[in-house]
């Protein structure tokens, strides 16, 4: 999801959108533990990188919109 798509998001979109992704990061965490014992294949690499920068740039945007309202 681009920054201007969640620009355009309410505060409280945004921290549905920030659990969400925080759900997927741990899951894929949980995927890969697991895959390794089971033997599934583990899920890509670039996974944990996009979700880790997803949530990156909602806390980013959550901390704008704080400071917005602050003044």
């Amino acid at each position: 999801m681009k920054s201007s798509e969640l620009r355009a998001k309410t505060k409280e979109e945004l921290v549905a959108e920030l659990a969400s992704t925080e759900k997927e990061l741990f899951s894929l965490r949980l995927q890969k533990t697991v895959g390794g014992v089971t033997g599934n294949s583990a899920p890509r690499s670039h996974s944990f990188k996009q979700a880790r920068r997803k949530i990156a740039r909602i806390k980013t945007i959550l901390n704008e919109k704080t400071r917005e309202s602050h003044e």
